[in-house]
């Protein structure tokens, strides 16, 4: 089916961002993974060229463009090549939406052209370990004491955290036992301030290239001047960005769901099995059409829920259903292509086997499936 969701500009972006993933990814992306990490300068590569700074103002070096298909165009021509790059992911369509709301004039003088350029990383830890999906839990405390923030606690599967310059802190500055959303603030911790530690780099089962880890904060002084926002309201500036988080996953999954099944569908015409191609086998026509079939109705699905999005009408139980939809058909699409492959498919040489283990993660961070399903139910008051 025809997608009518990208304009001219969109496609000029996209031959952009494919010679560019195709030149400066391709060639590096197994050194890459095995690094554990995107290289720094390769973030001032994209900021060079204009990539990292479509939403950022003009007058700091950005594009101007507060669109979120050209994100979109990025992750599929990343998906498109066979390689992830997520913390280029979270940089733009995690992170970057908090200062773009909720920065004030001096933080954007003071931030956004490194942002745009590509020599600010940045990251945002809110996941604590005893606390997952559950943000109102967090325990991690800023205690004002003059025109500073007294900040301590812990943050675990932070991606991003390594290499990153600004990592945005969701902290508890009150209590309010009758309200437990409450009293969240978000604090921007940079680079070098005393008392901030990064722990292990964690080894995870995907995403080999997307460093993730643990954030220690030990009576860091964070100035009032970092604060982003007022006091008190975290919880609800991280409500208002998470249907476009989710929306992210929800293309990435997508997007390498497709990757799956154009590698499986060329690997099947050329295996063969009992004298005769993989490809010709009833079953294997079976389960590509049906993958398919699968995977044009949650593109469908996005496309129209990325329209809503970037018009601004895309509701929180509707990111859900859309995320909650995609990632499963992703989890199973993946898994039907990879038997595909035989034993092949569980070798690491083959994209299909990295694929797999990649797509494991969509169905649990942003949002589990099961809390996505509670929010659908909320929506149907359930």
């Amino acid at each position: 089916m025809q997608r009518t969701l990208f304009t001219d500009d969109h496609e000029t972006f996209r031959a952009l961002v494919r010679d560019v993933v195709t030149k400066e990814v391709v060639p590096h992306y197994a050194e890459w993974e095995k690094a554990g990490r995107l290289p720094r300068d390769f973030f001032e590569l994209l900021g060079g060229l204009g990539l990292l700074g479509m939403a950022v103002p003009e007058e700091y070096g950005g594009g101007g463009r507060p669109d979120y298909r050209y994100n979109v165009v990025l992750q599929e021509e990343a998906a498109r090549a066979l390689v992830t790059l997520g913390t280029v992911r979270t940089q733009l369509d995690v992170v970057l939406p908090y200062f773009l709301a909720y920065a004030d004039a001096g933080q954007r003088r003071r931030w956004f052209p490194g942002l745009a350029s590509g020599k600010l990383l940045t990251a945002i830890a809110m996941t604590e370990p005893g606390t997952g999906s559950d943000l109102a839990g967090i325990r991690t405390t800023a205690v004002r004491d003059g025109d500073a923030y007294v900040l301590n606690g812990t943050k675990t599967f932070i991606t991003g955290g390594l290499l990153a310059d600004l990592v945005i802190v969701v902290a508890r500055t009150a209590s309010d036992p009758g309200d437990r959303r409450a009293g969240l603030t978000l604090l921007v911790v940079e680079d070098g301030m005393p008392g901030f530690t990064r722990g292990r780099v964690l080894d995870k089962l995907g995403i080999k290239v997307q460093d993730t880890v643990e954030l220690a904060f030990d009576d860091v002084r964070v100035p009032v001047a970092n604060r982003l926002g007022e006091e008190g309201a975290a919880f609800s500036y991280l409500g208002h960005n998470l249907p476009q988080e989710r929306m992210t996953v929800a293309v990435g999954s997508v997007a390498q769901a497709r990757a799956a099944l154009d590698t499986t569908v060329a690997y099947v015409k050329e295996r063969k099995a009992f004298g005769r191609t993989v490809a010709s086998f009833q079953n294997t026509k079976f389960e590509l059409a049906a993958v398919a079939t699968e995977l044009e109705a949650a593109q469908t699905l996005l496309d129209r829920a990325v329209l809503e999005l970037v018009e601004g009408r895309l509701s929180g139980a509707d990111a859900a259903k859309v995320k909650l939809f995609c990632t499963e058909t992703q989890g199973h699409a993946v898994d039907r292509c990879l038997q595909l492959f035989g034993g092949y498919g569980y070798m690491l040489e083959y994209p299909i086997a990295r694929l797999y283990a990649d797509a494991r993660i969509t169905r649990i961070y942003a949002g589990t499936s099961e809390v996505m399903k509670v929010i659908v139910a909320k929506s149907l008051g359930l």
